[in-house]
């Protein structure tokens, strides 16, 4: 069984057990019940919602937030023109418990 869900704009593929990193989900600690389904797939038949399942939901655990990796970007002109800037995108770590499918 595994389901799309939609979170911090972007679209993920779960299933029982999973651990990945969503954008930031503030000051949550626990248990995180995720809302918005855009699909379920039981493993025979798929529900798709439109754009949403109601009655649905994915409960997962908040393990702790993590900071992406390190990007640079430099500018360069001639003469005496250099900055450079570095940025590290922070990300909640969650790992997904069930998936409740009505």
């Amino acid at each position: 069984m595994y389901a799309i869900i939609e979170t911090g704009g972007k679209q993920y593929k779960v299933e029982e057990g999973d651990e990945l990193d969503v954008e930031l989900l503030g000051d949550v600690q626990g248990e995180y019940k995720f809302d918005k389904i855009l699909m379920v797939h039981d493993g025979e038949n798929p529900h798709i919602g439109e754009p949403h399942l109601s009655r649905c939901e994915v409960v997962a655990d908040v393990v702790g937030d993590t900071k992406g990796l390190k990007v640079i970007a430099f500018k360069y002109k001639r003469g005496n023109y250099r900055r450079t800037v570095g940025h590290r995108q922070k990300y909640t770590r969650v790992k997904i418990k069930k998936i409740v499918a009505a």
